[in-house]
């Protein structure tokens, strides 16, 4: 009985290990940035809410250490403590010439004193990291290697020590103005902030899906290099967003989105993926807040559920998985909707010349299996209203837009009456206000489930479409006075007869 429980237990082991072996480069990914970290604190809960969607909330920190703000209050005594004897051990090693490692013997006196002049102006991150200079962000980034490390001083001091040996030969600071020479745009980009103002790292890998594109990207080691250094480089743009102070945010949102990826990925593109992460893990301490992890297809998402639960591992960082259905009421949880894209349900586009994030954006909620009113009051004559729209979620509702004016005598105007509406996105419109009245959008909610509706507004003086063509005569008419009647344009015969220029 014993033997046959024996083996069932190995085939079911053996069957888990084949499911993991089946996990994307992707969960490998964020799997190293916890997998390599100490489980200090024990086991953390993975429990799983039944709409698909994980969220671990970190273990609470003083907030000393919590982005590095207040760091001069508030500090346990045994952190404040580490902290205290890090900052003592890097002065030393600035003044004594050893912070690189230790000095050459060979160096002359003036050689030796010209290195320590230099060490003293050495700066990580755009920060001073000799503390006698008293620069408010040297504790913020010496705070980082020693949450790292546990805050053991001597492990902090050399991982601060090779990640300023691997910037020098990396040249990482001089990374952020070199020319690739290959297009990632669609692989990356930053773009805005968070609620609590932290930079948005946006990483696309569905451009990677494409073999052929696959291929031109890190097709040879020499490309993989480049790629690598790529990636460094974003990050390093990310960090120039950041502010190292004690009121300011000092580090990153990450989302990945996931969406048309492949599972099946290459060697070459999992070892270069694998060197970047390693790379973020021993030279970019704490600096990743968060990783939002959207579009999950159920593949990783079953992955992800069941390496967490096999795994006694401490997520340092927040990391949150949200599967299709829920990429937008996820991202808002974090996200204001006037910084969220409108490919992921928020209300930003691309160059918008309407509306800003200054703009406010309201709220309503239409209830379950009925309509919602949202009224937009449009007094003022002469402007023309302009309104973006978004419903969180699907869009399993019938929506109708109108100008229903004051004065009972005049008529109501159908702007759009959709029914039965089923697309994503925010919905953006605009109507000239010829009198007074306001603006109607209903919004028919047929579900069994509560709907939630953001939109915002304005007016803009605008001149009506018959004036600007008289405008537009009269500079033509002015343009063509000195003009004989071979050289005059077709448009100034405005009346059908014949055009007399205008004098003086």
């Amino acid at each position: 009985m014993g033997k046959k429980r024996e083996k069932s237990n190995k085939a079911k082991d053996g069957g888990k290990v084949q499911d993991q072996n089946r996990a994307n480069t992707f969960q490998y990914e964020i799997a190293l940035q916890v997998q390599e970290r100490k489980d200090r604190y024990g086991k953390p809960s993975f429990d799983l809410e039944i709409d698909e969607e994980t969220f671990e909330e970190p273990l609470s920190e003083p907030s000393s250490v919590q982005d590095g703000k207040n760091v001069s209050k508030g500090k346990k005594p045994s952190k404040y403590k580490a902290l205290v004897e890090f900052k003592s051990r890097v002065e030393e090693s600035i003044i004594g010439n050893s912070l690189l490692g230790k000095p050459s013997s060979k160096l002359s006196h003036e050689e030796s004193t010209e290195a320590i002049e230099e060490l003293k102006e050495i700066k990580l991150w755009g920060v001073p990291l000799l503390p006698s200079k008293r620069h408010e962000g040297t504790d913020i980034v010496l705070l980082k290697f020693l949450k790292a490390r546990d805050y053991k001083v001597h492990e902090a001091f050399e991982m601060l020590q090779r990640t300023l040996k691997w910037r020098k030969e990396f040249k990482a600071d001089e990374i952020v103005e070199e020319n690739m020479g290959l297009d990632f745009d669609n692989l990356a980009y930053l773009n805005s902030r968070d609620k609590e103002g932290h930079p948005l790292y946006y990483n696309m890998y569905g451009a990677l899906k494409d073999k052929q594109n696959l291929h031109k990207i890190i097709g040879s080691e020499e490309k993989r290099q480049k790629f690598l250094r790529w990636r460094v480089q974003y990050m390093e743009k990310a960090i120039k967003e950041l502010d190292f102070e004690a009121s300011g945010t000092n580090s990153i949102v990450q989302i990945i989105d996931l969406k048309n990826s492949s599972r099946q990925t290459t060697k070459e593109f999992r070892s270069v993926c694998r060197k970047y992460w390693k790379l973020l893990q021993d030279h970019y301490p704490e600096l990743i807040h968060q990783n939002i992890i959207i579009n999950v297809p159920l593949w990783f998402y079953i992955s992800h559920v069941f390496s967490s639960r096999l795994k006694a591992q401490k997520n340092n960082s927040r990391i949150v998985i949200a599967r299709p259905g829920k990429v937008t009421s996820t991202l808002l949880k974090f996200i204001p909707p006037e910084n969220l894209p409108v490919q992921y349900g928020g209300l930003q586009r691309e160059n918008d010349d309407e509306f800003s994030s200054e703009d406010k954006v309201f709220i309503v909620k239409a209830k379950a299996n009925t309509t919602e009113h949202i009224h937009i009051p449009t007094p003022e004559a002469g402007v023309t209203m302009v309104w973006d729209l978004t419903i969180v979620g699907s869009w399993d509702v019938s929506y109708k837009e109108e100008f229903i004016p004051n004065d009972e005598g005049s008529y109501r105007v159908l702007i759009e009456n959709e029914k039965d509406t089923k697309k994503g996105g925010s919905v953006r419109n605009s109507f000239y206000i010829s009198e007074p009245g306001k603006i109607v959008i209903s919004i028919g909610n047929a579900l069994l489930k509560e709907k939630k509706v953001l939109y915002r507004y304005k007016t803009k003086p605008t001149v009506p479409m018959y004036k600007e063509k008289e405008r537009k005569k009269t500079r033509l008419r002015k343009r063509d006075a000195g003009l004989d009647a071979s050289e005059r344009i077709p448009e100034l015969a405005l009346d059908g007869g014949s055009f007399k220029p205008e004098v003086g």
